[in-house]
């Protein structure tokens, strides 16, 4: 099954590798040849574990390609993927620019020899199918390929005997040809998590489908079959969780298809707006908000997972999702209070670590602080929308100096934000040299392990706030801090 997935971002890019890993043959498009020079050297321009070897791979087998052709990939494939960017407007819009342009340029690029599938990977508002479906018609009707064959189809309407006529019976139905015999649109919403894309593929709760063709549902059901039935081997980078045997797939309409996706990501950032909700209220009625949720989330009802609370969430989805299903919703004059409240409880609690360093400290000016994360969560170097960001512009903004360390976004911040004057630290000892404090933001692995004695040792004054309650306040207390948590 040949596949093209345009669009090497995130999304695309963890789609069109671990497709070909199945065996499918898939080239992935971009208009960025940098990137896609550094793709077919084997290198992913994004950081993702075990990406990078799933790509060499592919191109040694010679199944994964990359390009800048996007005519030639289209004419080349029967599932056409359109996985580019829909970042946020200033009014919480998505900018579907980029949906147009790829729409419009798959519709110029058939060549109507056989039926395609289109297929919306990137997250789009409701009704977007029926847009893409209306752009790939326009662009269609500049196809070349595709009005020869409406002219066949007039002149024999009108008695014309022509050589297409006395063909084959699939040649004849192409004779008569409408933009339903040419592609079908389809929604395939993803659900991949930054630092855990490769295991979400092969591994993924559910597959959901939205079609209104069953041809374009059968297509899209056959080429995640290997997923489906788990009849693959497992990658050494994602091997298979034990008792994973099928995979759910859900089939339904497009708008629905298109909601699942705006639903989950709305639910799941209410959930931790909700634990942080929790969280300062327990501070001030003297309760652990770790024991709180560890209690109400052994309830089947609601579950444990995204309750743990923190700086809030951030990311390149939450946000603009929510915003964007808060303006859908706006757009039918309905009012979502409840969506709005979860990101105003978001905002404020990036606020949170800042108030409880003004707790400790008294006075923020000409303070050293060290954050200790950039990225929004671990196993990631992506800074979209990260908390740590804005944690940073609050406390030079307040007359604090700023260091950091990340393991992996060091210097896809400097590179991203070279105006940001914060200091860049090599490790986690030498961000503490001289501080008066120092800011766990992201929950990376090897920040659970601090050596809390040699950390301290090199600070200014022993204070720590732990933003995503990863540390034991008694270990650290008992290594003399001053420990603050969230909602403990």
């Amino acid at each position: 099954m040949e596949v093209c997935v345009v669009g090497t971002g995130y999304v695309g890019l963890v789609t069109g590798t671990c497709l070909a890993y199945l065996g499918r043959s898939v080239v992935c498009v971009d208009i960025d040849e940098r990137k896609i020079q550094m793709l077919r050297e084997g290198k992913s321009p994004i950081y993702e574990p075990g990406l990078d070897q799933l790509i060499t791979s592919g191109i040694q087998r010679g199944n994964l390609r990359f390009s800048t052709d996007l005519s030639t990939a289209v004419k080349e494939s029967e599932i056409i993927f359109i996985a580019v960017g829909t970042p946020p407007l200033a009014s919480g819009k998505a900018d579907l620019s980029y949906v147009k342009a790829v729409a419009q340029s798959v519709g110029r690029a058939m060549d109507c020899e056989r039926r395609r599938v289109v297929v919306n990977k990137s997250t789009v508002p409701i009704g977007s199918g029926n847009w893409v479906d209306m752009l790939v018609k326009e662009g269609l009707q500049e196809n070349p390929a595709y009005r020869e064959r409406q002219s066949l189809s007039v002149g024999q309407a009108a008695g014309v005997q022509t050589e297409a006529s006395t063909t084959t019976g699939a040649s004849r139905r192409l004779n008569g040809i409408k933009p339903e015999d040419v592609f079908l649109v389809a929604s395939n919403p993803e659900f991949l998590r930054e630092g855990s894309a490769i295991t979400d593929t092969f591994y993924p709760d559910r597959i959901v489908i939205g079609a209104t063709d069953a041809y374009a549902a059968e297509r899209l059901r056959a080429l995640y079959e290997p997923i489906v039935e788990q009849t693959f081997v497992p990658p050494v980078s994602a091997p298979r969780p034990e008792g994973f045997t099928a995979v759910p797939v859900v089939t339904t309409d497009l708008a629905s298809a298109e909601m699942i996706k705006y639903a989950a990501n709305a639910f799941l950032a209410t959930k931790i707006s909700f634990a942080n909700e929790i969280a300062n209220i327990c501070e001030r009625v003297g309760a652990d908000v770790q024991e709180v949720v560890r209690g109400f989330g052994l309830d089947s009802r609601i579950g444990p997972k995204f309750l743990n609370a923190g700086v809030g969430w951030g990311g390149s989805c939450f946000g603009k999702d929510v915003s964007a299903i808060i303006d859908i919703a706006n757009e039918y004059n309905y009012e979502p209070e409840l969506l709005r409240s979860t990101v105003s409880v978001n905002k404020r609690q990036r606020h949170v670590p800042v108030l409880k360093l003004q707790e400790v400290l008294k006075i923020i000016k000409g303070k050293t602080i060290g954050l200790l994360g950039l990225a929004f969560k671990p196993e990631t170097d992506d800074l979209r929308d990260a908390p740590a960001l804005e944690i940073a512009h609050e406390l030079l903004e307040m007359g604090a100096r700023v260091k950091a360390y990340d393991p992996i976004a060091n210097e896809v911040c400097k590179k991203q934000y070279p105006d940001l004057k914060i200091e860049y630290a090599s490790d986690a000892i030498s961000l503490a040299e001289d501080c008066d404090a120092v800011v766990i933001v992201t929950e990376w692995e090897e920040f659970r392990y601090l050596d809390l004695v040699k950390v301290g040792e090199v600070m200014n004054s022993k204070v720590l706030i732990d933003g995503r309650n990863v540390l034991d306040p008694a270990a650290v207390e008992t290594a003399g801090f001053k420990y603050r948590g969230i909602g403990r």
